[in-house]
């Protein structure tokens, strides 16, 4: 699993520099190539070294000490405990909206945030499934690639936008008599329609496969199938009603799928069917039960 996730990230980081060095060859020649693989270099150590942390930031995320919130703190020390994992870092998002997401580029550096609203709507033993859950994510070791598929997507959407102004004032292709004009625009208008799609296309693939594991390995965790199932459904009958205000590019992060019901992108799922994943974690009690 590790070693398959680090073929993953490094693929997702040549993928991010090989874009940029397109798009800046697209939009300013040989100089822009240049510039933008100075420019996707740094952004590379970026997205390994800070997505976590931007990514927190994104979702408005505020640590919170045992003081400030004894009950979650405990349980993901006993649920941190269980998984051998070292204690994450403990967010409390504030955010009527039920949902959790964790991230880190390494179990060392991880952190989980929930939302207020899900500590509401879920009683104990569900709220442990969904930490247990993203624990879970952290031993996968999902979390980095969570992080910078995040940092990717935003960063295809800005290109995006940048491409969609250089086309409006004329900074694509260079002048009429350029033979490469014509290619230039083509080019520009390929990138404003097509790298949202990409963007979206990288969370899916991301996220669906990973999403299983951590049921499965999170259910491991706590012991008990049945209330993360129990959780997963409350969870998708919640967000229906208070989708959260996050940026898509953060979508596949969370537990369930933020932006449902909310906007077009939400029609853009980054998870699995949620009836799939509560059917696999009924079949999964069952066959604990059929063990014993």
């Amino acid at each position: 699993m590790n070693i398959f996730n680090s073929i993953k990230t490094t693929a997702l980081l040549a993928g991010l520099m090989a874009l940029m060095v397109f798009v800046g060859q697209l939009l300013g020649g040989t100089g822009g190539m240049i510039i933008a693989f100075i420019f996707a270099l740094l952004m590379n150590g970026g997205a390994y070294w800070f997505s976590d942390k931007l990514a927190l930031r994104m979702s408005g995320a505020q640590e919170v000490t045992p003081e400030e919130a004894p009950e979650l703190h405990g349980m993901v020390a006993d649920l941190s405990q269980r998984a051998n994992l070292p204690m994450p870092r403990v967010y409390i998002i504030q955010s009527e909206a039920p949902n959790a997401f964790a991230t880190g580029r390494n179990p060392q550096n991880a952190a989980v945030a929930a939302t207020t609203g899900i500590m509401q709507i879920l009683d104990r033993e569900e709220l442990a499934g969904v930490m247990a859950h993203e624990l879970a994510h952290i031993k996968n070791r999902d979390t980095l690639i969570s992080a910078i598929a995040a940092t990717i997507a935003g960063t295809i959407t800005f290109l995006a936008n940048m491409a969609q102004w250089a086309l409006i004032f004329g900074g694509l292709g260079g002048s009429d008599e350029d033979d490469g004009g014509i290619a230039g625009l083509v080019g520009g208008i390929l990138m404003i329609i097509l790298a949202p799609i990409a963007a979206v296309i990288i969370q899916m693939a991301i996220s669906r496969a990973r999403e299983y594991s951590a049921d499965a390995v999170g259910a491991q965790i706590v012991g008990n199938p049945i209330a993360l199932a129990s959780a997963l459904r409350k969870l998708e009958s919640w967000i229906h009603k208070r989708p959260m205000a996050v940026d898509p590019s953060t979508a596949h992060m969370y537990i369930v799928n933020p932006l449902s019901g909310s906007t077009i992108a939400g029609l853009f799922s980054t998870h699995p069917p949620m009836q799939e994943r509560v059917s696999r974690l009924e079949q999964l009690a069952m066959q604990r039960q059929t063990a014993m």
